[in-house]
């Protein structure tokens, strides 16, 4: 769909001819990015694997639709507060890999330091 900074601009504009930068502080694009996360919980609060392997074929639109309401967020905060989305993502990846090194945290979901 293009890169990060196109998704950023097309939120802007969306949002700017809305008029909607009044009611777009850090804490109110925290509070959207927290409540669509949790709309995107709800498809999978207290369900097994099973059900959850087939609500993501029965409900991809619906999930989908959540995770864009997630990124819209993300986008709108990096977009107002000029945060580089990819070169935060790089810095991160870069920083975990130092702290969960390959050799002692492959294959585990818990930080190697936590064994």
């Amino acid at each position: 769909m293009g890169d990060i900074q196109e998704l950023k601009d097309k939120v802007e504009k969306f949002c700017t001819d809305r008029d909607w930068d009044q009611f777009h502080s850090p804490k109110d694009l925290a509070i959207g990015v927290i409540t669509e996360s949790s709309e995107l919980l709800q498809h999978f609060r207290f369900k097994n694997d099973a059900e959850m392997k087939q609500i993501l074929k029965d409900k991809r639109a619906e999930i989908g639709e959540e995770l864009a309401d997630i990124m819209f967020f993300i986008l709108r905060f990096a977009q107002m507060y000029d945060f580089d989305l990819k070169s935060e993502i790089e810095k991160k990846i870069a920083k975990n890999e130092q702290r969960l090194p390959i050799d002692k945290s492959k294959g585990k979901n818990r930080k190697y330091d936590e064994d």
